[in-house]
């Protein structure tokens, strides 16, 4: 800009041009408040509280509609509530429907996947499944085991609505964790063997860059399994994460266990993934497949927590390659 001076005096130029010179000095410090404001803040505690009672009241309504095995009308019910709400978020849904062969015969199974961009081409996975346990003169609600996988993705997919993301981020609501006579052989895990394999053939694989799924992370008293099964890089991310927050209690290194869960067909598959679950639930765990197995053992602090730690994840891998 050039700066007309016809008229002054000398002391007024002289006036007018130290002001110049210091309004100059100024733009940068005004510039670097804008950009700083404009740099969104790492997310608090406090911010992750709503979430985590949108979380729980989203397993409170998985539970309502009672024991949700594939198949029943309660899990087609669950699909539709699931299905709704993703829409409501603006992501992009992907429904995989497949018929799993098990001990029973062939059952319809469907897996939901959300889909939120991101900027980086590459593609990091939430999941967890939202099928119950069923077994023959029980009344299994399933309010950690699969209620809590469920209403966390479903918070967390609020969380993610209209934010900008680094990697995009897909969250995947797995059918047919459960086993229908006993976890042997393959009666288990029909939609994560069917996903793995699936991306596989497809291509979706190459782009993933890693995996995080949740199961029974609901629990008042949450103590998460520091699982060996995971991927080592992956897992002492989250855990490494976990404790810059401030969560050792829920996240402890010690003891170390072996999990077999959605995770593992995955990891057998050359991905990267990590399981977080709670198999502390109740006294020697037996409120896990249990009919007490219900709302009341669970607490949005909890879900609160968990939401925090993967979002910091997700941001943590997000700075990487």
């Amino acid at each position: 800009m050039r700066l007309h001076r016809q008229g002054l005096s000398d002391a007024g130029q002289r006036s007018l041009t130290a002001a110049t010179r210091i309004a100059a000095r100024g733009w940068p410090l005004v510039l670097t408040l804008l950009v700083t404001a404009c740099i969104p803040a790492s997310p608090t505690r406090d911010d992750f509280a709503k979430a985590g009672q949108a979380a729980h009241e989203w397993t409170r309504r998985a539970v309502e509609l009672g024991p949700r095995p594939p198949g029943s009308e309660a899990h087609r019910k669950l699909q539709r509530l699931i299905l709704d709400e993703l829409r409501h978020q603006k992501a992009a849904v992907v429904e995989e429907k497949f018929t799993a062969q098990t001990p029973n015969g062939p059952v319809p199974m469907n897996n939901i996947i959300a889909k939120f961009p991101g900027r980086s081409g590459r593609i990091v996975v939430v999941s967890g499944h939202y099928d119950t346990y069923h077994r023959p003169g029980m009344h299994f609600v399933g309010a950690n085991d699969a209620g809590s996988s469920t209403g966390f993705l479903l918070a967390l997919g609020e969380w993610l609505h209209n934010r900008q993301l680094d990697d995009e981020v897909w969250l995947v609501f797995f059918d047919g964790e459960e086993s229908f006579v006993r976890w042997d052989s393959n009666d288990h895990t029909y939609g994560s063997r069917y996903l793995a394999n699936h991306w596989r053939q497809e291509g979706s694989a190459a782009k993933i860059k890693a995996l995080i799924n949740v199961d029974m992370i609901g629990d008042a008293d949450l103590s998460l399994v520091y699982d060996q099964n995971s991927t080592g890089w992956l897992r002492d991310l989250v855990w490494k994460t976990a404790h810059r927050l401030g969560y050792e209690k829920q996240f402890p290194w010690q003891p170390p266990g072996s999990i077999d869960d959605d995770h593992i067909p995955f990891v057998a598959a050359g991905y990267s993934a990590v399981d977080l679950i709670d198999l502390q639930y109740g006294l020697f765990n037996r409120y896990w497949h249990s009919d007490e197995d219900t709302l009341d053992k669970l607490s949005p602090t909890s879900f609160a927590v968990v939401l925090h730690v993967v979002a910091e994840s997700l941001r943590e891998l997000g700075r990487m390659p």
